[in-house]
């Protein structure tokens, strides 16, 4: 079949793109970002998969294609939609199809959650890889090191599928899996009372299902459905001890198969460690003996822009570039910053404008309880993608809401981001670049790290002169 994957640079689309290329499928696709010359990392890599891209004008939309597939992220009147819908043609939206891989999957599991899924993701591929496991693994960002699109792994097509299932686009309620993992439930993208329908919807269309039972939210739906429960919490099935969430690395244990296994994580926070206990449950399922997990997750590269250690600079200043965009995210990578630093150094720039219009309240209550008096914070102006969108909120406008005390910072631009870093770090402290979907933050978080180390080089230099 011929497929046309419309926004296939995003995170979810070209994993899905390059394992119907795997699976024998004629691929075409193209993305606005192309067309601006942004993410050609992920132009080159679909290019040498022999995946041909084209103009994101509609030319590439003929009736040769046997299956149009949408992001949901593209606006239903861009010229591709209006002419797949003119020509009839099958279109599909990328979570229909990641379901339908899913579904298909011998077994198919579908992990959920608001945050940590494409952690757990990329530490399930990890495991499964390191331990000679096959199967196909799909999720939202690569492993450190491995590029920046989403994570692919290319498995049997009769063989286990892995795959992340998001609940940003309302469609959680497509999915079959054998084994099912809700891993939290908080506000993002959608109120609480719009997303409880999606994750029992969810909940109950799994095989067998596993919950977080820290999350109250997860707990609920694990008690209802007679789930089986790992975490923190005292009556988790699975039960997680933590012996350290930081500062640079997350250490913990859990009893599995009558034996305990020490998770030692080499990314920080709680958060981390209870990452490493759902891949690690999910791995058990798929075939890993449990006395092969330590050593490879001791060795875990990490996930993309999840905590990911930009460097650190003579004068002991680390840059850090992480994905958080929303309350939850946002709080728990300041709070593995601080628990690693004297001063955070904190930017955030809002994914989109009508995700800053829904978190502008409850970033205006958080960030001045999360914030030490120490800690500086700065919004970066609202990333835009094109395509038609009420621009009626600013990040100059999130910065006023905070108390004049928190002399919260504004930027306009990458340059001013990083020029206010550039003012406000000192020796010692960790600067955070937090922000979604911008495919120029992690040029960003590099351009602060290599700012900020000729500084510290100039000012080392200028104090031995001194002396």
């Amino acid at each position: 079949m011929r497929y046309h994957f419309s926004g296939v640079a995003g995170a979810g689309m070209n994993p899905l793109a390059c394992l119907m290329r795997a699976r024998g499928h004629e691929v075409q696709g193209s993305d606005r970002s192309f067309d601006q010359g942004k993410n050609r990392e992920i132009a080159a890599h679909l290019r040498r998969l022999a995946i041909q891209l084209a103009a994101h004008d509609g030319t590439a939309v003929t009736p040769a294609i046997d299956r149009f597939v949408y992001s949901t992220a593209v606006e239903a009147d861009t010229p591709e939609m209006r002419a797949a819908r003119a020509l009839g043609l099958d279109c599909v939206s990328r979570p229909q199809l990641l379901a339908e891989v899913v579904n298909a999957g011998g077994p198919g599991v579908a992990v959920a959650g608001t945050s940590g899924k494409s952690t757990i993701i990329g530490m399930v591929a990890w495991l499964l890889r390191e331990t000679g496991v096959p199967a196909t693994v799909l999720g939202g960002a690569a492993l450190v090191g491995e590029g920046t699109g989403g994570c692919f792994v290319a498995g049997p097509a009769e063989g286990p599928v892995v795959a992340e299932a998001c609940e940003s686009d309302g469609t959680l309620v497509g999915y079959r899996p054998a084994i099912g993992l809700v891993h939290n439930v908080s506000r993002d993208h959608a109120e609480l009372d719009a997303l409880r329908p999606q994750f029992s919807a969810f909940a109950e269309s799994c095989g067998r299902l596993l919950v977080n039972a820290a999350c109250p939210e997860a707990a609920a739906l694990g008690r209802r459905f007679k789930a089986s429960t790992y975490g923190v919490s005292p009556g988790a099935d699975t039960r997680l001890r933590v012996t350290s969430a930081g500062p640079r690395r997350a250490t913990g244990s859990l009893r599995l198969e009558g034996r305990v296994v020490v998770l030692d994580v080499p990314q920080p926070g709680l958060h981390n460690l209870e990452n490493a206990a759902a891949a690690a449950l999910l791995a058990l399922e798929l075939g890993v003996d449990a006395s092969a997990l330590e050593a490879p997750l001791a060795r875990f590269p990490g996930v993309a822009r999840r905590f990911e250690v930009v460097g650190t600079t003579t004068s002991g200043i680390r840059v850090v570039d992480d994905y958080a965009h929303n309350g939850e995210k946002i709080r728990a990578a300041v709070t593995t910053a601080q628990a690693g630093a004297p001063r955070v150094v904190a930017v955030f720039q809002p994914h989109g404008f009508g995700p800053a219009r829904f978190l502008r309240q409850e970033l205006k209550e958080l960030l001045p309880r999360l914030l030490r008096p120490q800690d500086r914070f700065c919004y970066a102006e609202i990333f835009y993608t094109g395509g038609t969108v009420a621009k009626d909120v600013s990040s100059r406008a999130l910065a006023a809401d905070l108390p004049a005390e928190m002399r919260c910072g504004y930027a306009r631009d990458h340059d001013a981001v990083r020029q206010w870093a550039l003012s406000e770090a000192q020796a010692g402290d960790t600067v955070l670049i937090m922000g979604a979907r911008d495919p120029d933050l992690p040029r960003l978080a590099r351009k602060v790290f290599e700012s900020l180390s000729v500084w510290a080089s100039s000012t080392s230099s200028n104090l031995l002169g001194w002396r």
